[in-house]
């Protein structure tokens, strides 16, 4: 089984072709990031029309690098949501077109379920498995019993900690996107220098707060303004310690509420990138006789790979979508939602 996996929802068009023996043959990505810096973020339109100028010769290069037609494929897959509506309709309307023309499966994948399944893409991973699902828009606990089975522990009740990640940058002065820059700043700092909050540890239950973690990092930054080159740095290493410290406390938590038998620790989204976070969460499941797995950094971001994956899972079962499947802005993992109406 060969799949044309395509991925749409945010600032980034990327086109995968991917094998049912988990092999991955071609993925490609075209980034919009300098499009979006000057404005310190993503421009929803600006991006919606960038995927409709980069798709079609981004999925033609994907068939060569793959060395394959679209008559060798078996489906198309792309995501349908969530995400920024525009990018979302411009991938959904081309792989409808394409599967149309082949008559061809198509195969509506939810974005989330694209991170939440790379671990068996990558790893082979078994159901059933607990997921950290952390990027600039999500950050959630998960205990994961197949395709399409999620059972929702703990989310963060403000800021996803990707988006706190970004917000903490801005106030560095830090160029978008914002998370790894403040990761390699953050490489040359004392994270014990600075004494910041640590929200909700210690508390029942697993959900998580990153708001208030942001304000103090604001707050002490005003106080030592003008920041020095190593206050900055000290600052940044101090927030990303105060970071792997709640998520730290939350995986824990979040390993004694699973009633499944879970061997397995999944880290993925496009946060699971960052080094520290990895090393503090790997070091938590060796002590706790858990398993960690974490996407290779290329996987852990956004990339079409992860959909044409969730496509071949979804196909081995039987699943598939018709071609007046509504494309949805938020659709939650663990329950559902209404789509966006095409009339």
């Amino acid at each position: 089984m060969i799949i044309l996996g395509i991925e749409t929802s945010c600032d980034e068009t990327a086109a995968a072709i991917v094998r049912d023996d988990r092999t991955v043959l071609s993925n490609v990505l075209v980034s919009q990031i300098p499009g979006h810096q000057p404005y310190g973020g993503v421009v929803p339109e600006k991006a919606a029309r960038a995927h409709l100028d980069s798709l079609h010769p981004l999925i033609e290069q994907a068939l060569r690098d793959a060395q394959v037609t679209l008559d060798d494929l078996n489906g198309i897959a792309v995501t349908a949501g969530p995400g920024l509506i525009g990018g979302v309709l411009v991938g959904v309307m081309t792989a409808k077109a394409i599967a149309a023309a082949k008559n061809l499966p198509f195969i509506a994948v939810n974005h989330l379920e694209g991170h939440a399944l790379t671990g068996r893409l990558t790893h082979d991973l078994p159901f059933p498995f607990l997921l950290l699902l952390i990027s600039g828009g999500h950050c959630q606990f998960l205990e994961v019993t197949g395709v399409g089975q999620y059972r929702l522990l703990g989310s963060t009740v403000d800021d996803a900690v990707g988006e706190a990640f970004d917000k903490v940058a801005r106030i560095f002065g830090l160029s978008y996107p914002g998370g790894p820059a403040l990761e390699k700043l953050a490489q040359s700092g004392n994270g014990k220098r600075f004494t910041l909050p640590r929200p909700l540890k210690g508390r029942a239950g697993c959900d998580l707060s990153f708001s208030g973690l942001k304000t103090a990092v604001r707050l002490v930054a005003e106080k030592h303004t003008p920041l020095s080159s190593q206050d900055k740095a000290d600052l940044a290493a101090s927030f990303q310690e105060a970071v792997a410290d709640c998520l730290e406390d939350r995986a824990l938590k979040a390993f004694q509420m699973t009633d499944a038998p879970v061997r397995h620790f999944v880290v993925a989204g496009g946060v699971a990138a960052n080094a520290a976070l990895r090393l503090r969460l790997s070091s938590l499941c060796n002590a706790h006789g858990f398993i960690f797995v974490a996407p290779p950094l290329e996987l852990c971001t956004d990339n079409a790979a992860m959909i044409a994956w969730v496509g071949i899972e979804k196909l081995r079962l039987g699943q598939k979508d018709s071609l007046d499947f509504i494309p949805r802005p938020r659709w939650p993992l663990h329950g559902k939602n209404p789509g966006v109406s095409l009339s």
